[in-house]
């Protein structure tokens, strides 16, 4: 009970904050735009470049680490469009914008502050090396498995080019390249400049927690319950379980196993509505499954964080 109260609780009540002044309009919802937006395309940018220009990357990036994640993650991405087309019938193209929900976990808004809340800001590294690679991996594979579905008889040079667009326009992808280009230069920080990012840094995670909350108000959970359930049972809780699995088989340090599975049992990230958005395909159930499985999460994280060593 003291980890729900002491590390959960008060993250979801920042979120719960922005959910309230939205719903009771204490807050417009074009603002909740705005702070999202400078959130996800200045705030974080920031962090994860000055975390990753920082980046000890000879102890960040363990390859047991990644393959644990990243094979949990394609598997649930595997299971959730197959489930979706075998159980529920759908098309492929709304079955892969299923699948791409149970593969984008909310590793930045909810994985990064439970995680520093829960075992201090020094236990971030694995965090961060998953980051690293999430939006890369998770939108190539994605728009991939789509633009295959879609069969538009494109070549493939027109399918790279697409994935490509839709990765690097992508302000998270620009702020982790730029900080993988200081950290391999060797070049330090100005001071003043490092300062200056500290600043808005500061601001990232409590700003996004905020929007995440006056986001959720806007999408109502309609409908396709079957198909919102199976998204957060494997988003969820198999998900983690497999990095759980994997990351006790290779002999995980405890600090990258504890990053692995919290990050992985986080509920669906916003960007499943955004690709659900792109494409138009299942975009009630994208939008309902990141509310439902974001309320749910606070049970489930308990949990984990309960079991974990």
């Amino acid at each position: 009970m003291q980890t729900l109260l002491d590390v959960i609780l008060p993250v979801f009540l920042v979120i719960g904050f922005g959910y309230v002044s939205v719903w009771r309009g204490y807050f417009p919802v074009a603002g909740i735009d705005g702070v999202m937006r400078f959130a996800q395309s200045f705030a974080i940018p920031c962090l994860l470049f000055q975390s990753i220009a920082k980046l000890d990357l000879s102890a960040s990036f363990d390859p047991r680490l990644l393959v644990s994640f990243y094979t949990g993650a394609a598997i649930c991405f595997a299971l959730g469009t197959i489930g979706a087309r075998v159980f529920f019938k759908r098309d492929w193209e709304d079955c892969v914008a299923i699948g791409f929900c149970c593969l984008f976990s909310n590793s930045i808004l909810l994985g990064l502050p439970i995680t520093e809340r829960a075992y201090g800001p020094d236990a971030l590294t694995g965090n961060f090396a998953i980051v690293a690679f999430h939006s890369p991996f998770c939108y190539g594979l994605g728009i991939t498995v789509m633009e295959f579905v879609r069969n538009r008889g494109q070549t493939g040079f027109a399918l790279a080019r697409n994935i490509s667009n839709a990765m690097f326009h992508n302000p998270l992808v620009l702020g982790i390249l730029a900080g993988f280009a200081v950290n391999f230069s060797g070049f330090a920080i100005p001071g003043v400049v490092d300062d200056a990012l500290s600043l808005i840094v500061r601001a990232a995670l409590p700003a996004a927690l905020f929007a995440l909350g006056g986001v959720l108000i806007q999408y109502k959970p309609e409908g396709d319950f079957k198909a919102i359930a199976m998204v957060c049972v494997l988003a969820l809780l198999v998900h983690p379980l497999i990095v759980w699995a994997m990351g006790s088989s290779f002999g995980l340090p405890q600090d990258l196993f504890r990053s692995g599975v919290l990050t992985a049992a986080m509920a669906p990230g916003f960007n499943a509505y955004i690709f659900a958005n792109m494409y138009g395909r299942a975009r009630r159930v994208a939008a309902s499954s990141v509310l439902i499985a974001t309320g749910a999460s606070v049970l489930t994280a308990w949990m984990w964080l309960s079991v974990l060593p």
